[in-house]
């Protein structure tokens, strides 16, 4: 079984995709909810500390998923990082 690692790290990859696109898809219909504006001070304090804790989620795993595309580049010899321009206009 290699080192051991290999099974868990995809399987725990595979769930910090899973909890990204959940957690993604929570923050959507919260900030929907909010800006509908027909929630309470406590609700709304409620709801923007849930926010926090998604949007916290959802920027760890596009860090690790950052890290697994570097991992992945530096064990390609060919490999070459260019800066992403984004074309659309």
């Amino acid at each position: 079984m290699g080192d051991g690692q290999g099974g868990l790290a995809v399987a725990k990859k595979r769930g910090i995709g899973a909890d990204f696109e959940k957690s993604l898809q929570e923050l959507e219909n919260l900030v929907a909810k909010m800006e509908q504006g027909d929630l309470g001070l406590e609700e709304s304090l409620q709801a923007f500390e849930r926010g926090i804790q998604l949007t916290r989620t959802c920027q760890q795993a596009l860090g690790e998923a950052e890290q697994k595309v570097q991992q992945l580049l530096e064990q390609s010899d060919d490999a070459e990082t260019v800066p992403f321009h984004d074309e659309q206009s």
